[in-house]
């Protein structure tokens, strides 16, 4: 037992727990959150004067957190969003938001959507900025945990906590070096070509790759990387082939030819995600507003001959 009394707490202990864990440094977290290290460490010692545990331990150069600061931190971050929600719910101004909200993303939804919807940002709540994680296959503890606010998907979790909504479609497409080779004539050129994929887990490819699989189409997979910046390399100077999502050709396959599938294909649904908490969080509302606001000119921009 400790003699501090849990009023003690209050929002910027909260904050500085999550921001320390998140970046692993008291260092930068002080540059997160523009205060000195030296007043991180302050309230550090405060705050494990509060709550009885060292909360960070050295590891090498750095810090990791307890086993107690990871259990706390979860509940710091759902305590954090219902402050917000209590400080905003009744006259919203997006100008007055301080902080970054975290988006979990893979490459290719991170550069078509969130360069954009940061310019959105910054003019409409220049204190608010972004922090951006890889997705892989997202799970719904991503959400329920706090590590994110807002997950950008084709595949989103299936949970009876987890909302979603659809943001556009893609068509698969073909990429190659223009250069090196043309287009597939047909099925038996596109088949006996060389070809290229993502891979973000081991054990489980594209869904284009698995509807194709399951098909009985047999291709020939030379190589697979774990994102889609990957891609550039494999197909310039080569004779390869890479099926992809077609929006990838204004983005990291800039430069690149497309042709459509010489066979019947599924297309590539793109959700945003978010946990049940945030229905009714004004500012988390006013997020997702203005993602869904982003998506037409990026889609301009990124389409093929766009």
């Amino acid at each position: 037992m400790n003699n501090f009394d849990h009023l003690n707490l209050d929002g910027r202990l909260l904050q500085l727990l999550v921001a320390v864990i998140e970046e692993g440094s008291i260092t930068r977290a002080a540059e997160r959150l523009g205060v000195t290290q030296s007043a991180v460490s302050h309230l550090l010692d405060k705050l494990r004067g509060i709550v009885g545990d060292p909360l960070f331990v050295k590891s090498g150069r750095g810090i990791v957190p307890t086993a107690r600061a990871e259990a706390l931190a979860l509940d710091a971050r759902v305590l954090l969003d219902e402050l917000r929600r209590f400080a905003t719910h009744s006259d919203f101004d997006p100008a007055r938001l301080k902080g970054h909200f975290t988006i979990a993303a893979n490459d290719f939804q991170r550069d078509l959507l969130l360069p954009p919807l940061l310019d959105r940002l910054r003019d409409a709540a220049p204190g608010l900025s972004l922090r951006v994680l890889p997705s892989g296959v997202p799970s719904a503890e991503m959400l329920r945990d706090g590590g994110c606010q807002l997950v950008i998907s084709p595949r989103p979790p299936e949970a009876g906590d987890i909302l979603q909504k659809r943001l556009f479609e893609d068509d698969y497409r073909v990429f190659f070096d223009p250069r090196q080779r043309a287009a597939p004539a047909g099925l038996d050129d596109y088949l006996a070509a060389d070809h290229i994929t993502v891979r973000y887990e081991p054990h489980r490819g594209l869904e284009i790759d698995q509807v194709l699989a399951a098909q009985g189409i047999q291709r020939r997979f030379v190589a697979s990387v774990p994102g889609f910046a990957g891609i550039p390399s494999f197909l310039r100077g080569s004779s390869r082939l890479a099926t992809l999502p077609g929006l990838l050709g204004g983005g990291a396959l800039y430069g690149f030819a497309s042709a459509p599938l010489p066979l019947p294909s599924p297309t590539l649904p793109m959700y945003m995600v978010w946990h049940m908490r945030h229905r009714h969080d004004p500012a988390h509302s006013w997020l997702r507003g203005q993602l869904e606001a982003v998506v037409p000119a990026a889609r301009a921009a990124a389409a093929p001959g766009g």
